[in-house]
């Protein structure tokens, strides 16, 4: 496992990460359903800690807060020993009042994502989406007081574009609160728009940048086919959210790593995830499973390094015009 510290922040983290959203029973997100329970779920999390993996990503919405629950018993006394990320900020209930980033929700989304990890303190406290209800004002100053209170240690945002996340940068900087440490966005060989603002706004300001659905919904995994609907049970047969493609350039990215995936040893999937850990603007690249089989395949990603000849063939096939300076 190789490891880097997220931003300009001392915080040491893996390049690769877990996204616990895959642990628990129901559904994660509207047609994403999981089906980890507990003693698979222990015995994925004491895998992924003995492979060199510190850094575990959750939300209070995944699995409407199994998810929490079961990464909290998974981890145990092995908490202390590990980094644990959250978020707030998506709906959680039925009242107006169950979502967004008003110091009020922010706030008590914190204290029962504490109570359900069974911790006493988020290593990484991320604002899940931006609010555009609540003035970043008071979104700022609710993080920083957990921050005071010693249950967070380091705030993020997770899909906010770059011109709010300047004014909130900027928030922060005026009244000397805990800076924004990163923001969590999808990236993979077939989506980067992050590198026409927010990447330079990253390498600008030392903010880091963690990277979700970094095989695009499980496609570069290359279990889809040209010219037939997707799998029945599979990410993109049912999960609406799924990244939209452009399937024509996707799959002849699948085809690539087809290719080059024997000459590492890997699966396709696991030459997708080494890609993408290889952008020096990446500090983590958070992965999913759907069954534990698919954990050692994607753990071997941390091993092996692109050739820079097989990492440019396959930046050659999605590169994207940089924005007008």
């Amino acid at each position: 496992m190789r490891y880097t510290r997220l931003g300009t922040s001392g915080l040491v983290v893996s390049k690769l990460s877990f996204g616990a959203g895959s642990l628990g029973i129901g559904e994660t997100l509207p047609g994403l359903v999981k089906n980890i329970d507990q003693p698979t779920a222990n015995n994925i999390v004491a895998c992924l800690i003995d492979g060199g993996v510190n850094l575990f990503d959750t939300s209070n919405k995944y699995v409407e807060g199994k998810s929490e629950e079961t990464l909290g018993k998974a981890l145990g006394a092995r908490r202390k020993d590990v980094i644990v990320a959250s978020k707030c900020g998506l709906p959680v209930g039925p009242l107006i009042t169950d979502k967004g980033l008003s110091a009020r929700h922010v706030i008590e989304a914190c204290e029962k994502s504490l109570k359900r990890l069974g911790t006493d303190w988020l290593d990484v406290y991320y604002a899940h989406i931006f609010d555009k209800e609540t003035p970043l004002e008071e979104t700022a100053r609710a993080f920083e007081q957990l921050v005071q209170q010693g249950k967070v240690r380091y705030v993020a945002v997770s899909n906010w574009p770059a011109w709010m996340l300047a004014r909130y940068v900027g928030i922060q900087e005026r009244y000397n609160y805990t800076p924004t440490i990163c923001n969590q966005v999808y990236y993979s060989i077939v989506g980067r728009d992050i590198e026409r603002d927010l990447v330079p706004m990253a390498q600008a300001t030392g903010m880091g940048i963690v990277v979700y659905s970094p095989m695009a919904g499980g496609f570069l995994s290359g279990k889809y086919e040209r010219d037939k609907p997707p799998p029945p049970g599979t990410r993109r047969a049912t999960f609406t959210l799924a990244p939209k493609l452009d399937m024509e350039q996707a799959f002849r990215v699948v085809d690539l790593l087809k290719d080059l995936a024997p000459k590492y040893g890997v699966t396709p999937g696991a030459v997708a995830l080494a890609w993408t850990m290889q952008k020096p603007f990446v500090n983590s690249v958070t992965f999913g499973i759907s069954r534990e089989a698919q954990l050692t395949e994607n753990l071997k990603a941390a091993d092996i390094t692109l050739s820079n000849d097989d990492a440019a063939q396959i930046d050659k096939l999605t590169a994207i015009e940089p924005a007008l300076r």
